[in-house]
C-alpha cells in the first residue's frame, strides 16, 4: 500500500478510511480518584458512569477513563484555557506536576494524580 496515496498494490482505493475522532481513553487504578480530579478539580461534566468506566465531557473531547490497575502509556491530550499560566498554577496548587520539555525551555505538560500526562494550550474561548 502506497504511504502516500493509502491504495492498494493493485490501485483498487484505500483498504480503509481513517478519521479522527475526538474521543481517548486512558486508564487510571482508582475510578473514585479519578472522578474527583476530572470532575472537581477539572471541572468536566460527568456523563455516564459504570463500575469501570467514566465517560467525561471535556468540551471538544470525550474523555474515558477505564479502570485498570496496571495502568497503560498514556497519550497526551491537551485541553484549551483562556490562561494557561493561570491553570498550570492552579493545577500545580492542586498536586499536579510540570513535566518540563528538555528541548523547549519554558514549555512543559502536566503530570496528573495518575501519573498522565496532558497539555495546557492558551486559545481564545469560544
Amino acid at each position: 500500500m502506497s504511504e502516500s496515496s493509502n491504495q492498494t498494490e493493485n490501485g483498487a482505493g484505500p483498504q480503509f478510511v481513517f478519521r479522527s475522532s475526538s474521543e481517548i481513553a486512558v486508564h487510571v487504578a482508582s475510578l473514585e480518584k479519578a472522578e474527583h480530579f476530572y470532575s472537581d478539580v477539572m471541572g468536566f461534566r460527568l456523563v455516564a458512569k459504570t463500575g469501570r468506566q467514566l465517560e467525561f465531557d471535556t468540551g471538544k473531547l470525550r474523555l474515558y477513563v477505564n479502570l485498570d490497575s496496571r495502568p497503560l502509556a498514556s497519550y497526551v491530550p491537551s485541553f484549551d484555557v483562556a490562561d494557561r499560566q493561570a491553570a498550570c498554577e492552579y493545577l500545580e496548587g492542586l498536586g499536579c506536576k510540570p513535566v518540563h520539555i528538555a528541548s523547549q525551555p519554558g514549555l512543559y505538560y502536566i503530570r496528573d494524580p495518575f501519573g498522565l500526562l496532558f497539555d495546557i494550550v492558551e486559545r481564545k474561548q469560544d
